[in-house]
C-alpha cells in the first residue's frame, strides 16, 4: 500500500503542491478498498491452490494487518472399527489444558476422546513439516 501511495504521490508531483495533497488524501481514502482488493485475490489464490493439493487445504489467515496463507492437513482419518477400541489410559491434565482440549473438541463437533485420541494418531502418525506459506501486506 505505501509502494501505492508512493507512486500515486510522485506522479501527482508534477501538478504541483496542490495535486500531490490531494493525491495524498485520495490514497488515503482507497486505502481499505485497496486492502480488501488485495485479501479477495489473496483469497482466489488460496482456493486455487487448495483446488491443486492431493490433501489439505490452504487458508488465508489475519493477524492484525498481517496476512498468511496456511496450510492445513486434513484430519487423520479415525481408527478403523476392527481396531481394538476398549484400552483405556488415565491421563492427569492441567485443569487449563483439559478446557483447551474440551474446547477444541467441541470446536470440531467431537467428543472430547475421539479428538484426544486423533491428537494422539497425529503425534504418533507420519508429520508434514514446511507446509506454511507465510506473507504479509504492509501500508
Amino acid at each position: 500500500m505505501e509502494a501505492v501511495r508512493a507512486d500515486l504521490e510522485s506522479a501527482a508531483a508534477v501538478g504541483g503542491q496542490t495535486l500531490v495533497e490531494a493525491a495524498g488524501r485520495l490514497s488515503a481514502a482507497l486505502d481499505a478498498s485497496m486492502r480488501l482488493a488485495l485479501l479477495d485475490a489473496l483469497s482466489e489464490a488460496a482456493m486455487e491452490l487448495s483446488r491443486q493439493l492431493a490433501s489439505g487445504r490452504i487458508e488465508v489467515r489475519l493477524a492484525g494487518r498481517d496476512v498468511e496463507l496456511t496450510y492445513v492437513a486434513d484430519a487423520p482419518a479415525p481408527p478403523a472399527a476392527e481396531e481394538d477400541s476398549s484400552a483405556r489410559i488415565t491421563l492427569r491434565l492441567p485443569e487449563r489444558l483439559k478446557a483447551d482440549a474440551e474446547a477444541a473438541a467441541a470446536r470440531d463437533g467431537v467428543s472430547t476422546n475421539a479428538w484426544l485420541v486423533r491428537a494422539v494418531t497425529a503425534a504418533v502418525g507420519q508429520r508434514r513439516v514446511g507446509n506454511r506459506l507465510r506473507g504479509y501486506s504492509s501500508g
